[in-house]
């Protein structure tokens, strides 16, 4: 034995030579000699069984054996060396590094928790990283739980695996936090004794604190402070659930379309955007074709079903990209339906799967509420708009706003589910009588390592849609000020981002919801001259007179605030050019 590696409350790891071999090896064995001979056995079967685990980011063994009844799993120390020794002679590895190196160890480590192993005893000692930053884990099943000498090994093999693997993950959060913040997490090198005193079981929070020794991206931040939430539901429970979230946001902030918007790019291709609600246009076209005067009968048709309408949309700008009009966007749906022609409509509907494409009933009814939510804010814009705006602009815009929440709830229902209980604020205590929830761009942080708006302008301009639109689909921060609209463009995304936060306080529960309606018409009451009255109004379309419609523009300050060279000028008569 030439060192003592790491110590802790389950296990050692020694650094020793072989003699007979004639090299050195890394040596990891319990802190407690097993009780039994029967319990010995059962260690080396566990062990043995761990051996055969082969993964990329798990250690070979070199030997498994035991010396007077205490047993051991030897690895070959030219794998690298540990990670404690890799922060003792490079303490500040930037966040990007120490996001691959915990997504290697969260990789191998959902294998084995997959194949029934479980770490037991996870530091970070535990993992060997070597001169190219590949990962590996050692030490699995060295650190067995100890039974009585008379219990039924097979019995409790299954729940203590369980129940391992819940703890490695958190551990595996205390191992980035560590990284992140440059200092051991509580002060405790054993992260045991650190599990031992974090909530639910003692009084400890352990979040990532401000004084880091790089600057730490905020969805990292948010994923490891939900690795390690006071709150166990809030917590990751599987490591490739964990896994999944370092993942995306690593590939995003390498590639800037990696991760989690390549998977969804995948999914549109093979099954589309959305599934189409409407059963009815081929019986509308069909026929010997349609008069100009029913453009906008057809047009109100297609609004109302919004996967066919953001396929048109699609499709028009992608004509419009590929004949060299790269700068110019179609927003209004008479436009497009003009240009695209009756047989195009029908292409591009015969092109969507029918409701509710592959998903199950539970999935497919939360899909339509949101839906359904997005129609409804769709609207509130329409109402708000100021005059001289179209509204089917507005309507589209306000949806484009929504367009990486659609996805996500479609393509990934079961990460949307995690987000939204993310998003619900946990039970109350005596220590946080109100305590408060994650937002929703901390919870897609979490769940996905990007946030919903980075999915929908990822897919959009993977549409050819221009940058001007890229730039009116991005919703007004929560945290940021409203400053007042110096372009067409910076009204329609301030109009429609209203809506949508107002629909947002709607879905609040019922004591928070008037609140939430006064907040967000504060915001936006002076940059966009509206006041609460035209709010509820516009929240309560019945409260208004039969037969009102927004004016036309009549003024000539009405026509000056759209430049004239500007092709948002153009898609705003649209409607009237159709």
């Amino acid at each position: 034995m030439r060192a003592l590696l790491s110590k802790s409350a389950r296990s050692l790891i020694w650094r020793v030579f072989d003699g007979r071999h004639g090299q050195e090896l890394m040596l990891c064995m319990p802190r407690d000699k097993p009780n039994s001979a029967a319990a010995l056995e059962h260690w080396l079967r566990m062990a043995q069984g761990s051996e055969r685990i082969q993964h990329p980011n798990i250690a070979p063994v070199f030997e498994i054996g035991q010396v007077e009844n205490w047993p051991y799993v030897a690895y070959d120390r030219a794998l690298g060396e540990t990670l404690d020794e890799r922060l003792a002679r490079q303490a500040a590895p930037l966040p990007i590094d120490a996001a691959g190196w915990v997504a290697q160890l969260l990789e191998g480590l959902a294998f084995a928790h997959e194949a029934g192993h479980a770490h037991r005893d996870l530091q970070t000692a535990s993992l060997i990283i070597d001169a190219s930053d590949k990962v590996r884990l050692v030490g699995l099943e060295v650190a067995q739980e100890v039974f009585p000498a008379t219990v039924d090994f097979n019995a409790v093999t299954r729940r203590a695996v369980r129940e391992s693997a819940e703890e490695d993950v958190l551990c595996v959060g205390l191992i980035l936090n560590r990284i992140l913040s440059g200092k051991p997490v509580l002060e405790e090198n054993d992260l045991q004794h650190v599990v031992q005193q974090m909530q639910p079981i003692g009084r400890e929070m352990v979040r990532l604190g401000w004084e880091t020794p790089h600057p730490i991206p905020d969805p990292l931040r948010a994923i490891c402070n939900r690795a390690t939430d006071r709150q166990l539901r809030q917590r990751y429970h599987l490591a490739r659930s964990f896994w999944r979230a370092l993942d995306g946001w690593r590939q995003a902030a390498a590639y800037d379309n990696g991760g989690p918007v390549v998977l969804l790019l995948d999914k549109l291709q093979r099954i589309g955007h959305l599934p189409t609600t409407t059963t009815g246009i081929h019986r509308f076209t069909a026929g010997s074709g349609l008069e100009a005067q029913h453009a906008s009968a057809l047009s109100d048709m297609v609004l109302k079903d919004m996967a066919l309408s953001l396929e048109l949309l699609r499709r028009v700008n992608n004509a419009l990209r590929q004949s060299g009009h790269a700068g110019e966007t179609i927003l209004n749906m008479q436009r497009a339906i003009q240009m695209l022609g009756l047989d195009g409509v029908q292409l591009a509907a015969n092109a969507l799967k029918p409701w509710p494409g592959p998903l199950q009933p539970v999935a497919a009814e939360m899909l339509r509420q949101v839906m359904a939510r997005v129609t409804k804010a769709g609207q509130v814009a329409q109402a708000l708009r100021p005059a001289g705006y179209d509204e089917e602009v507005v309507y589209l815009i306000t949806v484009m706003q929504n367009l990486g929440r659609l996805l996500l709830q479609y393509h990934f229902p079961d990460d949307a589910q995690q987000i939204r209980q993310l998003m619900v604020p946990p039970e109350p205590t005596e220590d946080q009588p109100n305590p408060s929830s994650l937002s929703e761009q901390a919870a897609a942080y979490a769940v996905l390592g990007c946030d919903l708006d980075a999915l929908g302008i990822a897919v959009a301009r993977h549409w050819g849609l221009g940058d001007e639109l890229l730039q009116m689909i991005r919703r007004q921060p929560l945290d940021s000020p409203v400053h007042p609209p110096r372009s067409d463009a910076d009204t329609l995304r301030l109009t429609c981002s209203l809506a949508n936060e107002l629909l947002d306080a709607l879905a609040l529960p019922e004591a928070k919801r008037r609140p939430g309606v006064e907040a967000a018409t504060r915001r936006y009451a002076k940059p966009l001259g509206l006041g609460l009255r035209e709010v509820m109004e516009a929240l309560n379309p019945g409260a208004q007179r039969s037969g009102q419609a927004a004016p036309a523009p009549s003024t000539p300050a009405a026509s000056q605030a759209v430049p004239s060279g500007s092709s948002l000028r153009n898609r705003l008569a649209g409607r009237g050019n159709a």
